[in-house]
């Protein structure tokens, strides 16, 4: 969909509420300013145990708001990770939760608003976009599943570029690929219009260009602060849209066979997005564009392996047996595509991301 082509066009853009402080030491200084503005008073923040030493630093600054410090967020969201949080929460007699992190805190975050009520306050120090969705995920009995509730939307977002200071480069690329593939998604989402088209090409461009920088200087506080306004717009695209062929992958892949999540984002995206390319080829020149390309799917393998980030599913663990479990799975669930997807179809584009092979135009039919 081009933006600028309005006439004939039929479209539903919703909004949801969302507060949004974007600023370096944002963490520190405006966290505690979000929790008064939402009138809470006995916060639980919430983290995995890598992020453990800043999301005490943002403890800290709560004062006598925090009512406690969980660090035990984990990848995926497994369902027993969820409960142990849920009875935190309630254990310190909370009334709102801090997520400081990437995905898996926020998910924590998400698991237990959703279970609860509670509403919650994110402080993303990655660029995986999840704060800005609806969308919540649990892993259970080897089976990702997410939905959609307005209860998991954290109703106050606080940006710090200089949280994410100490992400490494690697997880730097990895994570902002992973915010590319909801852009890029979202581009040719069913329920898409002019407004996140222009979003997502924007936000696009924003990291696209800010990576290198970013690995070529992980210090500079500018490409970091362009990046994670790229993963903002990534996001919000992802919470406006219905995601397809490409995050079905990785749910199955991440939730079935626990490879890791920016990771396996990054290296299915070019195959993904060449076998839907001829259905969508507006969308595909888009991300072309945004990435001053003229062949997406190539343009985007190239920056991210140009990165050094890895380039196949056998660097991430999976074994060639599991392709093809992998494959019913994908075949076997509904989701929004704009091409039909068989198993043979789903099977062809994990084995080319299993090999990890150059992607041509025609590839996938």
């Amino acid at each position: 969909m081009s933006p600028s082509d309005l006439f004939g066009l039929d479209f539903v853009h919703e909004t949801r509420p969302a507060r949004v402080v974007f600023r370096p030491g944002a963490a520190l200084t405006a966290t505690a300013e979000e929790a008064r503005h939402l009138g809470l008073r006995r916060l639980l923040v919430l983290s995995g145990g890598r992020g453990a030493d800043t999301a005490r630093a943002v403890a800290d600054s709560l004062g006598p708001a925090c009512a406690g410090l969980h660090t035990g967020a984990r990848m995926h969201v497994p369902v027993e990770v969820a409960e142990r949080g849920v009875e935190a929460a309630r254990a310190a007699g909370a009334d709102g939760c801090v997520a400081v992190g990437g995905g898996s805190a926020i998910g924590l975050g998400k698991a237990i608003a959703l279970r609860t009520g509670l509403p919650l306050i994110a402080v993303p120090s990655t660029y995986a976009g999840s704060e800005m969705t609806p969308v919540w995920g649990l892993t259970e009995h080897g089976a990702k599943r997410t939905g959609r509730d307005p209860v998991v939307l954290p109703r106050s977002v606080v940006y710090d570029p200089e949280l994410t200071l100490s992400l490494p480069v690697p997880l730097s690329v990895t994570s902002g690929i992973n915010a590319l593939a909801h852009a890029v998604e979202a581009l040719y989402a069913p329920d898409g219009s002019p407004l996140v088209a222009l979003m997502a090409e924007e936000g696009v461009r924003a990291m696209a260009g800010a990576l290198p920088e970013i690995a070529a200087a992980p210090g500079a506080v500018p490409a970091r602060a362009r990046a994670l306004y790229g993963a903002w717009l990534c996001g919000t695209c992802l919470g406006a849209t219905t995601m397809g062929l490409h995050h079905k992958l990785c749910h199955v892949l991440g939730g079935t066979f626990g490879l890791p999540h920016a990771e396996t984002h990054t290296v299915v995206l070019p195959y993904a997005l060449a076998f839907n390319a001829a259905a969508v080829p507006e969308a595909a020149a888009a991300v072309a564009r945004a990435l001053g390309a003229d062949w997406a799917p190539g343009a985007l393998r190239e920056l991210a392996g140009g990165l050094g980030a890895p380039r196949s599913l056998a660097e991430l663990g999976l074994k060639e047996a599991d392709l093809a479990v992998a494959a019913g799975q994908v075949a076997g669930q509904a989701y929004a595509n704009p091409r039909a997807v068989t198993e043979e179809d789903a099977l062809g584009v994990l084995r080319a991301a299993y090999e990890g092979r150059s992607v041509q135009c025609g590839d996938f039919g």
